[in-house]
């Protein structure tokens, strides 16, 4: 029995060493995991290779390209009204924000100017676009963390806002609104007070949100101090928006250069945060959210009468030239550079999208996190796949 006895101990001690062998290569090795590619109904179809060690990441490396849909040289066989339909699907959250800073591009080429009613219905339009977006994002980021409840009032509520987008312009999310000269039509009667009745559930919807989510002992763990992006490192990546606003950054396109909208004729703040991680992402959204109500009340109450479109001719040729145009939108920064050679289409259009940029910060911003802290990192940046690949 002892000789019997000593050969299961040393088989027992050979297979520990077995596995403190094999431990310690899975050590030494590390670990490449595929997080993605994702199905278009979620954020959208992006890919993270992330080499670990242990639960650590020490590399990530995103892959993008999924949906790459060409709309830069698609908008060069089309004629510049055309091109509305194709770039409102870009970030597909804020349709009608896409469409502006491409307008306002090819009215500088043509030397006109929309009137100040149509300016302030855009504007309207383009924070109602705003609110519909961030609102979403505001539910959405409780799910990566367990809390499933906070999405569905985030649905329910931009019903609200979508209802009003879909009454003045026809389309619920891609609206194809607005026009070189002005935009498609006047609004609708009895559409301002419902929108104000819109906004006031919006604003309830925020304060949901903070007794739900900012409030939340675990969410404020899982946040603060994770993913602190500092200013100078955000502004070398090209960050905007809530993103870098909520590194400290005062710096808002709306406020500092409104071309062809009303943000300069209506009282309102830029919201920044000073600690640069995902909670600040999160609750600089939150204000914008309620700011945004409280742009587009001063906008309904102080709408000026008159025409909503200058005279412009049937056939539409843009002169030649080149021009560049950039608004604040819901993700960030979106500017268009058109080049003219004076036909009914652009010769070339540049988009510089606000989710490409964002997500450049993604390799020096994972490393050295860990595995559970990767997908709440990325949920506060926020970004749209489409708004990525364009």
């Amino acid at each position: 029995m002892t000789a019997v006895n000593d050969r299961r101990q040393m088989a027992y001690i050979a297979a520990q060493a077995a596995d403190a062998r094999v431990n310690l290569e899975l050590e030494a090795e590390g670990m490449t995991l595929n997080i993605g590619p994702q199905h278009p109904a979620t954020h959208g179809t992006l890919r993270l290779v992330v080499q670990l060690d242990g639960e650590q990441v020490i590399h990530a490396d995103p892959v993008m390209g999924y949906m790459h849909r060409g709309y830069e040289k698609l908008t060069e066989v089309r004629t510049y009204p055309q091109v509305t339909t194709l770039i409102n699907r870009i970030d597909w959250l804020g349709s009608f924000a896409n469409e502006v800073p491409f307008i306002l591009a090819a009215e500088q080429l043509m030397g006109i100017e929309a009137p100040p009613r149509a300016q302030w219905i855009r504007t309207i339009l383009f924070e109602l676009a705003r609110i519909a977006n961030v609102t979403l994002f505001l539910g959405d980021m409780g799910v990566q963390l367990g809390a499933v409840s906070p999405v569905f009032y985030a649905f329910r509520d931009r019903e609200y806002i979508l209802n009003q987008i879909e009454s003045a312009t026809g389309g619920r999310f891609h609206p194809n609104f607005d026009r070189i000269g002005g935009i498609k039509d006047d609004l609708p009667a009895g559409w301002i007070a419902e929108t104000k009745s819109a906004l006031k559930e919006i604003r309830d919807f925020c304060d949901e949100m903070e007794d739900l989510i900012v409030g939340n002992e675990i969410y404020e763990a899982r946040t603060r101090g994770i993913g602190i992006i500092p200013a100078d490192v955000g502004l070398s990546y090209g960050l905007t928006g809530a993103n870098i606003r909520a590194s400290g950054v005062d710096w808002d396109v709306r406020r500092d250069n409104p071309v062809g909208l009303a943000y300069d004729q209506v009282d309102w703040k830029v919201w920044t945060h000073p600690d640069g991680d995902s909670f600040a992402r999160y609750w600089v959204r939150l204000q914008e959210t309620r700011e945004s109500c409280h742009i587009v009340e001063q906008l309904l109450d102080g709408l000026p009468a008159g025409p909503i479109m200058t005279k412009v001719p049937r056939i539409i040729k843009v002169p030649e030239g080149e021009a560049y145009i950039e608004t604040e939108n819901p993700l960030g920064v979106m500017g268009y550079y058109i080049v003219s050679q004076g036909g009914l289409e652009p010769f070339r259009v540049k988009i510089r999208s606000a989710s490409f940029s964002n997500i450049s910060i993604t390799p020096w911003l994972l490393k050295g996190t860990y595995v559970p802290d990767v997908i709440t990192i990325l949920a506060s940046l926020y970004f749209i796949l489409g708004d990525i690949d364009r």
